[in-house]
């Protein structure tokens, strides 16, 4: 049962409308905003989300702002317009150099009537909470793809009546979930700094440090052997069985990847499974697990990424599949330095609006490599020790989101009450490395 098929019935609180404790802000009639030389204004693409509170700022001369809605320190903006509302952008203003600011116009402003009785981090989490989100989502208006959150769909949006004290108690817990879900953040992007760093030094000087030559792909080591990428494996592409003949797909056992599922990963399922019929009557392949993907389309960032098939399985043509002819070049080694190259096979690319990669290109991509099989898996070993100590960070961080999630669902619910909670693991995770 959703939370707010809970409120309908009671759900254990007593309910109310979030326009009965908060208003949106209004610009003060007697306010002289020509009085200050610059004014803070906050852009969407400064709104945060996921549960962060501060927005950015840039700073504005009274005359260039010619539009914006006013907002007070302390206010909660929720984004209104389509996605960003369903993405979560929202933020808690907290530290401005003015009590007020500007923001763009496809944000709400919402302010307590009444500091002492209304936490606004609790109103903040509220909004956070997919169930609130999905309801005010389909009541959104407008036109497709410009649709924007009524004011008073937010207004007349259902809240539990919590009391003051229980209420930063409750946004006291949950405020330290988020601050340990942002530490492993700011952990796994360091360990993937650092993993940046190490290829680049690996890839470049080697193990040893020893001098280096001149290449197509900059300075190598000196000892190292550069060859195309197709002198020592088969590059092929995949195939999509027709979508018109349900035999090729219902009840498929055969899995088959695309390129969205291409992301520095292994890669152990799939969403898609194609039948053995679909398998012989297109142009896709059963592949060994170890075979390389790369993702030759996609205009994001998708082109060029790679992963690895840990299970047996087909791909579609937007995928280049990529095995060893011989023992030259480990295929973890292959994976780590291909990753590195990323941005630089991106740019090979071409076509017309859409630029693409393709066999011929991933074939004949520079490959640099020691000819010694254990420096190989030493570069293997350092880079993989990175990969698991990003994929511990994100991990710890979905456990937390998990944990955010659960809680949040519950304090409003009056499943759990703050006194009943334990949380004094959480601290020693904000200052975790």
């Amino acid at each position: 049962m959703s939370l707010l098929d809970l409120a309908n019935q009671g759900g254990g609180r007593t309910w109310s409308r979030i326009g009965d404790s908060y208003g949106v802000t209004k610009k003060p009639r007697n306010l002289d905003v020509r009085s200050h030389a610059t004014i803070p204004f906050i852009p969407m693409e400064s709104v945060p989300q996921g549960g962060a509170y501060e927005p950015a700022f840039v700073l504005k001369s009274p005359d260039a702002l010619t539009s914006g809605n006013y907002f007070e320190r302390g206010d909660v903006l929720v984004s209104k317009i389509t996605p960003s509302f369903e993405n979560g952008k929202q933020a808690l203003v907290q530290s401005l150099p003015l009590p007020f600011g500007y923001a763009t116009t496809e944000v709400i402003p919402l302010r307590p009537f009444d500091s002492s009785k209304s936490d606004p981090r609790l109103l903040f989490f509220y909004l956070l909470h997919p169930d609130v989100r999905h309801f005010v989502a389909e009541r959104m208006e407008g036109s497709t793809g410009r649709q924007r959150v009524p004011e008073g769909v937010l207004l007349d949006l259902p809240m539990p009546d919590i009391e003051p004290q229980e209420q930063v108690r409750a946004a006291d817990a949950l405020e330290l979930i988020q601050m340990a879900m942002a530490v492993e953040n700011k952990a796994a992007e360091h360990a993937q700094e650092l993993k940046r760093a190490a290829m680049t030094r690996l890839f470049t000087r080697g193990l040893r440090g020893e001098a280096q030559k001149d290449t197509e792909i900059g300075l190598v080591p000196e000892s190292w052997e550069v060859d195309s990428l197709g002198s020592h494996h088969t590059v092929v592409s995949g195939g999509t069985p027709s979508r018109a003949n349900p035999a090729f797909w219902t009840d498929g056992t055969i899995p088959w990847a695309k390129t969205t599922e291409v992301d520095y990963c292994v890669i152990n399922e799939t969403e898609e499974h194609i039948t053995p019929q679909g398998l012989e009557s297109s142009a896709a392949k059963l592949l060994p697990a170890g075979t390389l993907l790369m993702a030759m389309y996609g205009q994001g960032v998708t082109r060029g990424k790679v992963a690895v098939l840990g299970i047996e399985a087909a791909c579609n043509q937007a995928c280049a599949a990529i095995t060893p002819k011989d023992d030259a070049v480990l295929p973890r080694y292959l994976y780590h330095f291909l990753a590195w190259r990323y941005e630089a096979i991106r740019s090979l690319a071409h076509g017309g609006q859409q630029q693409n990669l393709n066999l011929e290109i991933v074939r004949d991509l520079p490959l640099a490599y020691p000819q010694a099989e254990d420096e190989q898996r030493e570069v293997v070993a350092i880079l993989d020790a990175l990969d698991r100590k990003i994929a511990l960070h994100r991990q710890k961080r979905a456990v937390l989101e998990e944990l955010f999630q659960s809680l949040l669902h519950k304090l409003m619910t009056g499943d759990i009450r703050v006194g009943d909670l334990d949380l004094s693991a959480l601290p020693a995770a904000t200052t975790a490395a």
